[in-house]
């Protein structure tokens, strides 16, 4: 009789952790169908910047950067993790960085992330819940090594959606002093960045999940110069909205320690010469550059360094140049208001 009871408890026992494991489980799975996307934008960049590890580069690189604004739409709050696919099977697929915008007007907050190849998503898991209808800012960048060599150059992108999207905007950037660049489906509009970089863009409006919209790119290109190598040896614009600032500066690539910053971001997309061109694109992240700052190593997770850093030293012979260029990457970044900028100028002339 004994037995009998500790056979029925052991088979109730089982049966209810059975239970509880499996409703841990379901509530973990991502809803993408619960979380569509009110933004997005995805930034193509062949041979845009190459990570410091990359190793030969008569390889060259894909750099594509997805900016996202999605909004819980499951009826309740949600502290599970986000998954976004990714073409994590693609040749030399390396995931750069996963990071959020947890406050308005704050700088973003890297996060750890983890990569599913044969699943093919990347997941992490916001610093705090979503709360229910609220929205929820982030950005994911990888390279791939997906960029066929022959009499030129080509590649295809395919973006891969599992949840609407109200408002898409996909924007290629071309290899600096490429040549026969073609583009299919023919692009809605292009035009050159101020340092000569073709540019062209799509605008969608509410795409259904499952669309998955696919490009084809080719080009022509001598030698293995990077774009941001390219345009970081020019002068920058002479005008009155740069002072001395270079192109580096501009796109804020420099960081320091191990932190990471997007490769370039609306904001330094916009610092280029495209939102100029293409006014009120960027919905969300872009035209004040508030995010392109250093960000917290993400813990428990050993990241690389992958992007060259500039440093500004301070001459005080230079006439106030580095001061002036000092000022405008803090306007650029956020850290200064227009206003405050300018007053700060002014001590300097």
């Amino acid at each position: 009789m004994l037995k009998k009871k500790w056979l029925a408890l052991f088979v109730i026992t089982s049966f209810l952790t059975g239970f509880i494991s499996s409703k841990a489980s379901a509530e973990t799975v991502f809803p993408a169908d619960k979380f569509p996307f009110k933004e997005m934008q995805v930034q193509v960049m062949p041979e845009f910047d190459y990570p410091e590890d990359w190793g030969s580069r008569d390889v060259p690189s894909l750099l594509i950067g997805q900016y996202g604004t999605i909004t819980n739409k499951s009826g309740q709050d949600y502290d599970g993790k986000i998954e976004i696919p990714v073409p994590a099977m693609e040749k030399g697929f390396e995931a750069y960085l996963v990071a959020e915008f947890p406050e308005e007007n704050k700088p973003e907050v890297q996060r750890p992330y983890d990569i599913d190849k044969e699943k093919g998503i990347i997941t992490w898991k916001p610093s705090k819940a979503i709360k229910n209808n609220e929205t929820y800012k982030f950005v994911i960048e990888y390279y791939t090594k997906s960029i066929e060599v022959k009499d030129n150059k080509n590649f295809t992108y395919q973006l891969t959606n599992n949840a609407e999207i109200e408002q898409l905007d996909v924007i290629f950037y071309a290899p600096m002093d490429a040549k026969e660049i073609k583009l299919e489906p023919k692009a809605e509009n292009n035009t050159k960045s101020e340092y000569g970089e073709e540019l062209y863009y799509y605008q969608y409006k509410n795409v259904k999940a499952g669309d998955n919209l696919k490009y084809s790119f080719s080009y022509k290109k001598d030698g293995t110069e990077s774009t941001m190598e390219a345009i970081n040896k020019q002068q920058p614009p002479n005008d009155e909205n740069h002072n001395g600032v270079t192109a580096t500066d501009q796109v804020n690539k420099g960081s320091s320690g191990n932190s990471k910053s997007p490769i370039i971001g609306v904001g330094g997309a916009s610092i280029i010469g495209i939102a100029i061109i293409i006014a009120g694109l960027f919905v969300y992240l872009g035209l004040k550059g508030k995010f392109q700052t250093d960000r917290m190593t993400a813990k428990g997770k050993k990241h690389k360094t992958q992007q060259k850093q500039t440093t500004v030293k301070k001459d005080n012979k230079s006439d106030n140049a580095e001061e002036k260029k000092e000022l405008r990457k803090k306007l650029l970044t956020g850290k200064i208001d227009q206003e405050m900028y300018e007053e700060e100028m002014k001590k300097l002339l």
